[in-house]
């Protein structure tokens, strides 16, 4: 039998735990569950708007902060950050 090797590249996360109470979990759930993520990223992007922003890469604060709706919108990125073509 071979075996399997699994190598990532540029996965920068650091993996950390935190306790939520049922209430809190169960609210950070359906949340996650409204804006199509998951709860990790919810914990993150709450995260980051309660941190003070760097003065570099300022305009990271934002990234993936915008909600189209459109599940397949990092395909049309082009048509929601300058419109349509009509």
């Amino acid at each position: 039998m071979g075996s399997v090797i699994i190598i990532v590249l540029g996965d920068n996360m650091i993996r950390t735990q935190i306790s939520l109470d049922q209430k809190e979990y169960a609210l950070a759930k359906r949340e996650a569950k409204a804006l199509g993520i998951s709860v990790a990223e919810l914990m993150r992007r709450a995260l980051r708007q309660s941190l003070p922003s760097s003065k570099e890469g300022s305009w990271m604060r934002y990234a993936g902060l915008v909600e189209s709706g459109d599940k397949r919108s990092s395909q049309n990125i082009d048509e929601i950050v300058y419109g349509s073509k009509e």
